[in-house]
């Protein structure tokens, strides 16, 4: 295994829970790429056995036995609150192929499923496959979705639906909850071991550093303050950045009322269970930071070892404060990307933030907007460009186009080279909710052909596909708004 350790206060051996007569809904050509898994011309793998495998139905196909599945235990804060140990509730990790540890979400009751059934509906499931491999089509740190097995065995949530399990992919799976559980116990041994793994399989350039777990601690933060300033890039908010919902790999991880904005909304709230606002968009970087004070506590008696505890929390400290930097940095550069723009001027912060401020006032929709900001054209009046229709305050919108067409002049880049740059950080496609709800509804009839469309379109998101247009388009008025929660 990538990261686990032995031993009963680690992970228990869990077996899949069968569910009965399964059926594919979808399976992604490019995850199975990941594993060497061979798909015929009908999209599905040429050994059948792989059916009853990513069911939870079985434990080997003709290539492959899995002998030892397991449920790992964590800790973390929900909504900011200690909640002590979690653990894998509905997540049973089969075991490692090339590299990619194979984990089925819905296959059943773990030890760690507390009051819940262990089990996935076909709702949740199609969100997070198309979900995960349409953040992989944007170039985001994601988790990966292998499949979707569906079932007619009736699970009640809010109503009676159908079962489903999600096969997912990563590296590890390994959470900041990991490092929060045994810190909370107290068990040092267990956090040394965890560190020593998580250098050795994922962050070997550690390895050499004077204070290797230091080191560790410093690129953990890196690469989530990154990861979260690609999330603001493309107006994607998750919903509920629990402290165990964060991956120590920097990846997009547990997907549930996640929701890619349309009206951008600078408070967006994507989880009607969020009442307070916590994870709100413009607070994602904020609550990120947060979770990574929350690891720099359970590495706290890590450096302790060597340092008294002043000294440790100092050094730590230190850390966690380059987070907002690295953050700024990586967003600044995104944003700059997306209007077009390759030298770096002072102003151009200002810039960027008049026009979120604009967009914002004015409701516009997120993607198509920067994907239509790559058709001005230097030179050009700011009464010929086509996008300020989309803004309530016109004076202040003419104005904004007029001092980035100032910007413009002084990039070297002609209009064209330009479009097609900002085309490739620019998405036509973004996974919007009623895409998905509309996918979902028709799989409820056993239609699936809708959820392999969406996962082609969302494979290749920067692209001018041609004949689907509707899937760029922003939702029309009368679609009602998909409202998504924890159970989602």
């Amino acid at each position: 295994m990538a990261f686990l350790l032995s031993g009963s206060d680690v992970c228990r051996l869990t077996q899949p829970s069968p569910i009965p007569n399964p059926y594919w809904v979808a399976i992604s050509r490019s995850a199975a790429k990941l594993i060497g898994l061979n798909l015929g011309d009908d999209g599905l793998p040429t050994d059948p056995k792989w059916l009853e495998l990513l069911a939870g139905n079985t434990l080997e196909t003709a290539s492959h036995h899995f002998s030892s599945p397991i449920s790992t235990v964590y800790s973390g804060h929900q909504f900011g609150v200690w909640a002590g140990q979690l653990g894998d509730g509905r997540a049973i990790l089969l075991g490692e192929i090339q590299g990619q540890e194979l984990q089925l979400k819905g296959a059943g009751k773990t030890i760690y499923s507390r009051m819940g059934d262990g089990r996935a509906v076909l709702r949740s499931s199609i969100r997070e496959f198309l979900c995960s491999e349409a953040m992989h089509g944007l170039g985001i740190p994601t988790t990966r979705a292998l499949s979707v097995i569906g079932s007619d065995l009736p699970v009640r949530r809010e109503t009676i639906e159908t079962a489903a399990v999600c096969a997912r992919l990563a590296p590890s799976f390994m959470r900041i909850g990991h490092f929060e559980h045994f810190a909370a116990q107290g068990n040092i041994s267990r956090l040394q071991e965890l560190a020593e793994l998580l250098i050795k399989e994922h962050y070997p350039q550690c390895a050499s550093h004077p204070e290797p777990q230091l080191e560790l601690f410093k690129k953990i933060c890196e690469r989530n303050a990154r990861l979260v300033a690609q999330w603001q890039a493309v107006g994607f908010c998750h919903g509920v950045l629990n402290s165990d919902n964060i991956s120590v790999l920097g990846l997009t991880m547990d997907y549930g009322p996640f929701g890619f904005m349309d009206q951008f909304d600078i408070n967006h709230i994507c989880n009607h269970s969020d009442q307070s606002g916590r994870y709100a968009y413009h607070r994602q970087p904020q609550i990120m930071h947060w979770n990574m004070a929350c690891l720099a506590s359970a590495f706290m008696p890590l450096l302790q070892r060597r340092y008294d505890a002043k000294e440790a929390e100092v050094l730590l400290r230190d850390a966690l404060d380059e987070f907002p930097a690295i953050f700024a940095d990586e967003w600044q550069s995104l944003f700059r990307k997306k209007l077009g723009l390759i030298k770096a001027h002072a102003d151009d912060i200002k810039l960027i933030e008049r026009l979120l401020q604009l967009m914002h006032d004015s409701r516009v929709d997120f993607t198509t907007l920067f994907r239509q900001l790559a058709y001005v054209k230097k030179g050009q009046a700011v009464d010929e460009i086509s996008l300020r229709n989309l803004f309530i305050d016109r004076p202040s919108i003419d104005q904004w186009l007029h001092d980035y067409l100032l910007r413009l002049d002084i990039e070297d880049e002609n209009d064209a080279s330009r479009r097609n740059a900002m085309h490739s950080v620019n998405p036509k496609y973004v996974l919007r909710n009623h895409l998905a709800q509309a996918a979902i509804e028709k799989a409820r009839n056993h239609d699936f052909s809708e959820v392999r469309r969406l996962l082609k379109v969302m494979s290749d998101p920067f692209s001018e596909q041609i004949g689907i247009e509707y899937y760029a388009l922003p939702p029309p008025p009368d679609i009602t708004k998909v409202a998504v929660s924890c159970s989602s």
